[in-house]
């Protein structure tokens, strides 16, 4: 867009909202203002603003206000312009290809909205707004309350569920900006509206705008924060905190996609320093997809042993299966692939996307969670589907494109080795300690809050190592339901005496030699504790005088088979210690 008959002038005064006086060459000239926001904040006297001349003699105000120097910023300042920038770009094919109509101010419903364009079966209706708010790089809208364009949004979103398709586009009337969002100080229901809008499916968009004295036209995508933008605002001392701090771990050596998914998926559950040798132990001797995918589902499970939560391993050999059928075994790159990989969640995903391709996805573990609610001082409870959303959203719009991966990581690691779970958090280490509105409210502790989980059912169990001299006695569990189809020594429900494990053991066909009392266990799974009791019963010719019972499965394992073939879930670890004692194999 291009103007004619631009002159530069000194702003002087603003009686009312619709005109200005400006000093044009020594002469006060009467300046008409088509923005009619208050701009205080650029329109102050000895402001160098640009006046275009009037085309139209009969007209009492000679000159138009078209822009204002705000430090090195030049601001446009008409507000009739975006709504002809914006066409002028989807007309030049820089919106989407293949346009076929562009109309100005078409009405749908109650409303008149600014653009309607339609690109082959497409129909869409486009909503612009005008901005020039501006302050340390943060663009809002609007600086004025404004229940027209609340109204525009409601009808927006109306159009979407009608088949159209349905844009706010913010026009940022300046250049180098940080980001957008909006004016929450000045009109709140126009910020809750827009954030109601863009869940429904309008697609809300800002762009700069490459602006000069005498010409405008929109320039790059700015970022656009609806949610609280603390977050964003702290991005930088983030990544600069995580690049200073972080720890050597061993998935963080190689930013390979098939190691950092092996590591997440290990590390959901399971504490980073347990993780570790297991870690080490499965890349040896799975060191890519194809391996995995080949692996036999014992040998999997053996080496997944200790970790608990086994079907995230089944899942993992399964995923593997995926790749190699889908992707050649080549990791795939694009975040919606990796997303419909079996075992894998919106975090894991995102992990991969962002730490291996700099995809700027959310990663929001239970770190990043307690982070979060903790900054912003939020009392909703975290176990809610929709809490946890909106923290994937508040983070999607915080990350910072060139450093996606580092910037996630650096939440995660905050919320691992700074903001911890239990006990005081190292506020005084923690790179958002200013911005933070727990800590200044000294009551860090109170957050995140958390609904009381449902108590645990209690189960008693008793479990039993049947041996002879040479080998031991396992079964394998059904295909379905809790540590399916893992090894485990036999057990039954209930706490047993001494006399009856005896009375047990001689309905499996077996006359115990010495009979020896271990000591007791627990187990904590999701929703139930096992309470376990244990015996160990000695017999002569084990596997000849147990009954054959294809119910129970049983199989008798030498002590390198046990160590080595079988995979024994943690719950039995107490009783697989007695028979190894506690060098572990």
């Amino acid at each position: 867009m291009k103007y004619e008959r631009i002159h530069r002038a000194v702003f002087i005064e603003r009686p009312n909202r619709f005109i200005a006086y400006a000093d044009l060459g020594g002469k006060k000239e009467t300046v008409h203002v088509k923005n009619t926001g208050r701009c205080a904040e650029l329109l102050i006297p000895g402001a160098a603003i640009y006046i275009q001349e009037s085309d139209n003699p009969a007209r009492k105000t000679g000159w138009d206000l078209i822009a204002v120097e705000k430090g090195d910023r030049l601001i446009n300042m008409d507000s009739q312009i975006p709504n002809r920038v914006v066409e002028e770009w989807i007309r030049d094919g820089g919106f989407i290809s293949g346009v076929t109509e562009v109309k100005p101010e078409k009405t749908y419903g109650s409303s008149r909205f600014d653009l309607y364009a339609e690109a082959g079966e497409r129909k869409i209706f486009i909503e612009v707004k005008g901005v020039t708010l501006e302050e340390n790089g943060v663009c809002r809208f609007p600086d004025a309350p404004s229940e027209r364009a609340v109204k525009h949004l409601e009808e927006l979103i109306r159009a979407g569920k009608e088949g159209y398709e349905s844009y706010v586009i913010f026009v940022i009337q300046m250049k180098d900006v940080k980001y957008f969002t909006p004016n929450t100080d000045t009109h709140p229901e126009f910020a809750e509206a827009l954030r109601k809008a863009a869940k429904a499916g309008v697609h809300v968009l800002a762009y700069d705008c490459d602006v000069k004295p005498d010409s405008i036209r929109l320039g790059r995508p700015v970022d656009v924060v609806l949610s609280d933008p603390v977050l964003k605002e702290s991005a930088g001392a983030l990544v600069e905190w995580y690049r200073a701090n972080k720890r050597e771990l061993p998935w963080r050596e190689r930013m390979d996609a098939y190691r950092v998914w092996i590591s997440e998926i290990m590390l959901q559950q399971t504490r980073v320093e347990a993780v570790k040798p297991y870690y080490e132990r499965f890349l040896k001797e799975l060191p890519d997809v194809r391996a995995l995918a080949e692996a036999p589902e014992d040998r999997l499970l053996k080496l997944w042993e200790g970790l608990g939560y086994y079907n995230r391993a089944r899942s993992l050999k399964e995923a593997a299966g995926e790749i190699v059928e889908k992707y050649g075994g080549k990791f795939p790159c694009e975040y919606d692939e990796i997303r419909a990989l079996k075992g894998i969640g919106n975090y894991t995903a995102g992990a991969i996307s962002s730490f291996v391709y700099n995809i700027p996805k959310p990663a929001v573990d239970g770190n990043v969670m307690r982070v979060v609610m903790r900054v912003t001082a939020d009392s909703a409870d975290i176990t809610k589907a929709s809490v946890r959303s909106g923290i994937e959203e508040m983070v999607e719009e915080a990350i910072p494109h060139e450093a996606a991966g580092d910037f996630n990581q650096s939440l995660i690691e905050l919320g691992a080795i700074v903001c911890l779970p239990n006990g005081e958090p190292k506020c005084a280490e923690c790179p958002l300690r200013d911005a933070c509105r727990a800590h200044a409210a000294g009551n860090e502790t109170d957050y995140p809050v958390k609904k009381k989980a449902k108590q645990r059912r209690i189960e008693k169990r008793t479990v039993f190592i049947f041996r002879d001299a040479e080998t031991i006695a396992v079964r394998k569990r059904p295909a379905r339901g809790l540590l399916a189809g893992l090894y485990e020594f036999p057990n039954t429900e209930g706490h047993l005496s001494r006399k009856e494990a005896i009375a047990y053991a001689g309905k499996l066909g077996l006359s115990p030699v010495r009979v020896r009392k271990l000591g007791n266990a627990k187990h904590i799974f999701s929703h139930v504790e096992w309470h376990m009791t244990g015996y160990e019963i000695l017999v002569d010719e084990l596997e000849k005088n147990m009954k054959k019972n294809r119910k129970e499965n049983v199989l008798f394992a030498g002590l390198d088979e046990l160590a080595d073939k079988y995979p024994i879930p943690s719950a039995f670890e107490a009783f697989r210690s007695e028979i190894f004692g506690n060098g572990r194999k």
